[in-house]
């Protein structure tokens, strides 16, 4: 059984360079908020100044981001690129559209079905066309997608290149092939650095960082008595599923508890299918999922999730002594 002073550990998503000490700070002001959400104010100074926990943000957003600038101006698309991104945004637009049916939501479904006439454009003229040209035509999508209510004016994508650009890190992720694999152990490898496999660990990952742990968890050899998950692709589609290590998809056996939360607005989550995707640990624990509503033009961000109390309270329990 762990014992000592737990240890809590954020991982974050898709996006440009990031300043460590700059998110660790964001992340824990976030969660301080959500603490006080939840009637945990008590918690705040014990969170903030690291005596409920050790706080660790694991930073591997240098391995995505060549150049070091922010949203990484030398990301070009590949051929190799293309049917990953085309089944990405194909889950995503399928899942938006059951989201926002067309009977209570007319001008989202609008939207919604005219990023698919061009996502189908491109699909059917990809033998035809260039990469640049297919990469454009993509690029449409994804700016069409950006008209959406919550997403529009997002200060975070600015465009539909810089949106197609960071959802490819996904796709790099989960790349096996030979000459490819090294990058995903190379960012598995950064985020369970410097952990303690004799002490508790609390695992607080966003976006692709919740693929990220679930596939660090699965090769860590400590407990987790909480694992939460926020707006996670996980459950989009076989483009993600399907490529997941190890298969088929299960709770890591490490963790005893999986909460995974999700927001209407989120783009990149969709329906939340992953309890019902990803199986059991054989200890039996799998995915308990809760939708939240955030506040503001753009969910899809950790801090959005973080400062509610639904998502701070498990957290703030689970570190108390």
């Amino acid at each position: 059984m762990a014992t000592g002073k737990p240890q809590l550990l954020f991982v974050h998503g898709i996006g440009g360079l990031r300043d460590t000490a700059t998110d660790h700070r964001r992340w824990l002001q976030a969660l301080a908020t959500g603490a006080r959400d939840a009637g945990m104010a008590d918690a705040i100074s014990g969170l903030t100044q690291g005596w409920l926990a050790d706080v660790t943000f694991a930073n591997y957003s240098d391995l995505f981001n060549r150049r070091g600038a922010q949203g990484d101006t030398t990301w070009e698309l590949g051929e190799d690129e293309v049917p990953f991104l085309t089944g990405l945004l194909d889950a995503m637009l399928e899942e938006l559209a059951e989201q926002f049916p067309a009977a209570s939501s007319p001008h989202e479904a609008r939207v919604i079905a005219d990023a698919r006439f061009q996502l189908d454009a491109a699909v059917q003229g990809r033998q035809s066309q260039g990469v640049g040209d297919v990469g454009r035509r993509l690029v449409g999508v994804t700016t069409t997608v950006l008209r959406l209510p919550g997403v529009r004016q997002a200060a975070q994508w600015m465009n539909g290149w810089a949106v197609l650009a960071q959802l490819a890190q996904v796709g790099r992720y989960l790349d096996r092939r030979a000459k490819k694999a090294g990058l995903g152990a190379a960012v598995r490898a950064r985020v369970l650095e410097g952990l303690d496999l004799a002490r508790p660990l609390v695992v607080v990952s966003h976006s692709l960082g919740t693929v990220v742990a679930y596939e660090a968890l699965h090769e860590y050899g400590g407990a987790v008595p909480v694992w939460i998950t926020l707006g996670s692709p996980l459950a989009l589609g076989a483009v993600v599923l399907d490529r997941l290590v190890p298969r088929p998809a299960s709770c890591p056996a490490n963790v005893a508890s999986w909460l995974n939360f999700w927001d209407r607005d989120d783009v990149v989550v969709g329906q939340p299918h992953l309890a019902n995707w990803i199986g059991p640990s054989k200890s039996g624990v799998k995915a308990v999922t809760e939708r939240v509503d955030s506040r503001g033009l753009w969910t899809h961000t950790a801090t959005k999730y973080l400062e509610h109390g639904d998502v701070a309270r498990p957290v703030i329990e689970t570190l108390r002594p």
